[in-house]
């Protein structure tokens, strides 16, 4: 079977500056899946159409006639952060990680229960799909393994700040500097005892369906760091609703208030934090040519 990467995939990986080890890995990435296929004896059924953003999905079974998911990420996506967040999770609250850790062969390939890919939580009504939601992301938040390697908050939000310090346009200029001014407070008063193991890029669409507990969180990005940042990006989903709305920002305010209630963080911390990354999420968006998404997240912005 043919694994070529679908187009969305590599239009994901076009939008920023490839380096050598991207450019490698997509172009082994056919071989580098029948590699992974033939080391854990499994039965391809299909790659998953149009699949994400940062790996290659494939549908698979093991040896046991087990449904799963074979996921080929690319270096840069840091594949082994997200395979030791996931067997450390050992399956509360996230995917269960169905290969052996000892067993990574450094190709980007991890073997993953296979949940509803179809079915998340967004199909819910909004209300419900947040609840939910919410309450798949407080059993992540338990304390990292001892001598964890995962980035922290500090050090992925200092490399997002530089790269924002470079927006040329003067009309973003004022969310910059309040974006970055937010994060030098909270990084300054981070609250004793803090520290979780976060998934890092959670929302909505990250939580599927699954048959062993009804909701779990897929494809994290795993970083290290007070709970409200992780939250933080649960504000912003469906932002396309919420900037539809006449009343939008009352609604964003009011979510920002119920999700800092209902898992027990700092509310200010979690306005500022969501500030933050819908302003970086905006300028990013606005570098690598996507203005309609930069547009609604830096107005979304301009509500906090």
């Amino acid at each position: 079977m043919a694994f070529e990467p679908p187009p969305r995939l590599v239009r994901a990986l076009g939008e920023t500056p490839r380096d050598a080890a991207t450019d490698d890995w997509l172009h082994r990435l056919p071989e580098l899946a029948q590699e992974a296929v033939a080391r854990w004896e499994l039965t391809v059924e299909r790659v998953q159409v149009p699949g994400g953003r940062s790996s290659l999905v494939v549908l698979v079974r093991t040896r046991e006639g087990t449904p799963a998911v074979l996921k080929l990420v690319p270096p840069r996506s840091r594949p082994d952060s997200e395979r030791a967040a996931l067997a450390h999770w050992g399956g509360l609250g996230a995917a269960r990680l169905l290969d052996d850790v000892a067993e990574a062969a450094g190709d980007g390939a991890l073997l993953v229960e296979r949940l509803q890919r179809d079915v998340s939580v967004r199909s819910l009504p909004e209300a419900k799909s947040m609840l939910e939601a919410a309450g798949t992301l407080r059993r992540l938040w338990v304390p990292p393994p001892a001598s964890h390697r995962f980035e922290t908050v500090a050090e992925r939000t200092g490399r997002q700040a530089e790269a924002m310090r470079s927006c040329a346009d003067p009309d973003v200029a004022p969310l910059v500097t309040a974006a970055l001014a937010a994060r030098e407070g909270l990084l300054a008063s981070v609250p004793e005892g803090a520290e979780a193991l976060l998934h890092g890029t959670f929302r909505q669409s990250k939580v599927l369906a699954a048959e062993r507990v009804p909701w779990l969180a897929v494809g994290p990005d795993p970083v290290v760091g007070e709970c409200a940042f992780d939250l933080a990006r649960l504000v912003r989903d469906r932002v396309e609703d919420l900037i539809a709305s006449p009343s939008g920002a009352a609604v964003a305010r009011r979510r920002v208030k119920r999700l800092a209630e209902a898992l027990e963080v700092d509310q200010e911390r979690l306005r500022g934090w969501t500030l933050f990354r819908a302003v970086e999420s905006g300028v990013r968006a606005q570098r690598v040519g996507r203005p309609q998404d930069a547009e609604l997240l830096l107005e979304f912005a301009g509500w906090l």
